[in-house]
């Protein structure tokens, strides 16, 4: 693939919820430019995008895929992304580097949640954008419904400049044989697409859609010259519009994000593609200009090749970048040597001599570099604005199946955490367990897939164990008598502890030794003896906290007292005493942010009340509201997938930890019980 200059690159992310057709687009644009012979199909795992073995398996995309191609003189540079929620971070990714959001709508489903969601992150962006209704050949599709919901749920200046034939009418009981083509509302003219779409061929158009071509053309007139004064100006005093004159107006409002065209087809027949290549060429924009500055690019995805080793995919911003250069990670603070630069497309690659301004490519076993980081000249360049991810939400603790293999799991993982942010992995030191942390059950599957088909690391899950606490409730002094004889030097060690409640939930050991009781040098044993039993309450085992004890009285032998024997007579004396002072189960409490459409606010903080939690208040944020609240972490274990279900994925949450608080009763007991069950076992 030859270089192309900055003015002549369009970097497109194709974006939807999932099923929505966004890998067949891709495929038939591949198809269109001759860079594939034929047309692959998702459900027979032959795709360009969809590549990996997990994506083939479970024909949907998980991974960010770069599939280049080329139309009308123009470089497309084409991020197909996943359309499933717990892959967000790919989609995050492709659109932190594209200058252009291609949504692809299904004409059948409508405007679903995951549009919605990635709507509002592209319309933050300020990204031009443009939408493709899919699957016009389908059952019961409909554009004007789809065009309808786009309006009503995501709140643009949404133009058709297409309309379908066979559907112009919008009838309800359209049938898959109505849609035979479209009609372009700024040409006026009707395409038909025979020969597998490859050969798009020009037809008059049907008398029965010319009024509705009149119609639609007005409005789309009308969105033109909004964002020009000149062009306004002559649309109200009633003069007609050039093609050209509306050409440059629409162009002007996709820059400014501020018109979005509508188009439709149907992506497995190829039918209509081939016209959304001629705007996305035509009307879409160019990286912006470079002026001649140092060079600085940004990196947005890390993928481990099993053949060509790690793969850092690039947006160059500004300057060139050619092989042998030394550039700067300002991120890591560190130097690297380029070595080879690919174009790839899905994963087939090309090496090439040099990428461009505003080109993407891949730099092939960088030593430090890794999603999210900026390469540049050294003293010359910048540190770019890097990739905001979203947080994991949902848990799971990990183990090998096989014991000989937790360090091929501690490499496995870290590799993995190169490749997707949005996993996170910490040992929790006082379960001993591997907590890994991903975006919901789909992606935690695909990870333990992945570690066992690349790493060779065959991984068990199970929920996290709930780190509780015991403590006590009443105060309790308690006597501790170490004495031991054995023929020579014996042992010997007395204190009185008093065990206190404290509130501020922490541990404190203090001394009110009076006259010498216990000599100085065998208090801090004494402490020891204490501190060391706080690992292991008289419940079940868990530590121990929320509590202050002081060592008062005691007593000694001048030969065989010892820091070890006041050390066991401490310990005697806080187990017991332990169990003397109303001995509690604390659960950690977790403080929620929970961020939903106000529709399900009420859902939300019902679930929160069946979950023991606290609602402390809500706040608003625009369309949606923010849910706090407390609540025990034991109810909070599979909350990503109960939200997800109670909002239909339109909700998000973060917590943290908050306090440790009393189970109640009733529940104690049972915890209490089978954590005895498991150990006895």
């Amino acid at each position: 693939m030859k270089n192309y200059p900055r003015e002549k690159i369009r970097n497109i992310g194709v974006v939807a919820h999932g099923g929505a057709g966004k890998t067949s687009l891709v495929e038939a644009m591949l198809y269109n430019t001759g860079a594939i012979t034929r047309l692959g199909r998702v459900e027979d795992g032959t795709t360009t995008a969809d590549y990996h073995p997990e994506e083939i398996n479970r024909k949907i995309t998980i991974h960010l895929s770069l599939v280049p191609c080329e139309w009308l003189d123009c470089k497309l540079n084409v991020l197909d992304t996943p359309g499933y929620a717990d892959f967000i971070g790919e989609v995050y990714s492709a659109l932190r580097v594209v200058d252009t959001a291609l949504f692809v709508v299904s004409a059948v489903d409508g405007v679903e949640v995951q549009t919605e969601i990635i709507w509002e992150y592209a319309a933050r962006a300020g990204l031009p954008a443009l939408v493709f209704v899919n699957k016009m050949d389908r059952e019961n599709a409909n554009f004007f419904n789809v065009l309808t919901e786009l309006k009503n749920k995501l709140k643009a200046n949404f133009a058709p400049v297409q309309l379908p034939v066979g559907q112009a009418l919008g009838r309800q009981d359209a049938h898959p044989t109505d849609f035979a083509g479209i009609v372009d509302l700024i040409t006026q003219k009707a395409y038909t697409y025979p020969d597998n779409g490859i050969n798009r061929q020009e037809v008059p158009v049907p008398d029965a859609l010319k009024e509705a071509m009149a119609n639609y053309r007005e409005k789309l007139v009308e969105a033109a010259v909004e964002t020009d004064d000149e062009l306004m100006l002559k649309y109200l005093e009633g003069e007609e519009l050039s093609n050209e004159e509306i050409f440059l107006g629409l162009k002007k409002g996709i820059a400014q994000a501020k018109v979005v065209p509508v188009l439709c087809g149907a992506a497995t027949k190829n039918m209509g593609v081939t016209n959304l290549m001629d705007i996305l060429a035509n009307y879409y924009p160019a990286p912006a200009p470079a002026n001649n500055a140092p060079f600085s690019a940004l990196v947005f995805k890390t993928l481990a090749d099993p053949y060509v080793g790690k793969m850092n995919f690039i947006r160059v911003y500004k300057g060139t970048l050619k092989n042998d250069m030394l550039v700067y990670n300002s991120t890591k603070e560190k130097t690297e040597k380029i070595g080879q630069i690919l174009y790839v497309r899905g994963k087939n690659s090309v090496p090439t001599p040099e990428v461009p301004a505003g080109d993407i490519a891949v730099l092939v076993k960088l030593q430090h570099t890794t999603t999210a980081d900026t390469l540049c000249e050294k003293d010359k360049g910048e540190k770019l604005e890097g990739i905001t991810f979203p947080k994991p939400a949902l848990s799971v603790a990990i183990s090998p199946k096989s014991k000989g293999d937790e360090d091929k799991l501690g490499n496995a993982l870290s590799r993995l955490l190169e490749e997707d942010l949005t996993v996170q992995i910490e040992k929790n030191l006082e379960t001993k367990e591997n907590i890994l942390t991903g975006m919901g059950e789909l992606h935690l599957e695909i990870i333990l897939e992945r570690l066992k088909r690349k790493y060779g690391v065959d991984v068990s899950m199970e929920p996290p164990k709930i780190p509780y606490r015991e403590t006590i409730r009443k105060t309790v002094t308690m006597e501790g008598k170490y004495k031991k004889q054995t023929g020579g030097h014996g042992q010997y060690g007395h204190v009185w502890l008093r065990l206190e409640p404290s509130a501020e939930g922490e541990f404190e050991f203090t001394e009110e030794i009076f006259g010498g009781a216990v000599p100085r040098q065998y208090i801090p044993g004494a402490e020891k003896g204490v501190r060391e039993s706080l690992a292991e309450g008289v419940l079940v085992g868990y530590p121990v906290t929320g509590l202050k004890v002081i060592l008062y009285d005691g007593s000694y032998h001048p030969v065989d007292s010892s820091e070890m024997a006041f050390k066991i007579a401490a310990a005697m004396a806080f187990k017991k005493g332990v169990q003397n002072a109303a001995p509690a189960l604390l659960e950690p409490i977790m403080y929620v942010e929970v961020t939903v459409p106000e529709n399900f606010m009420g859902d939300v903080i019902s679930d929160l009340n069946t979950k023991r939690g606290r609602v402390l208040g809500m706040e608003s944020t625009g369309n949606k509201t923010v849910v706090k609240a407390t609540a025990p972490l034991a109810e909070l274990t599979h909350y990503a997938i109960d939200l997800k279900s109670m909002t239909q994925g339109r909700g998000s949450f973060e917590m943290k930890f908050n306090s440790y608080e009393e189970v109640p009763a009733r529940l104690a007991e049972e915890i209490i019980k089978k954590a005895k069950e498991k150990k006895d076992d």
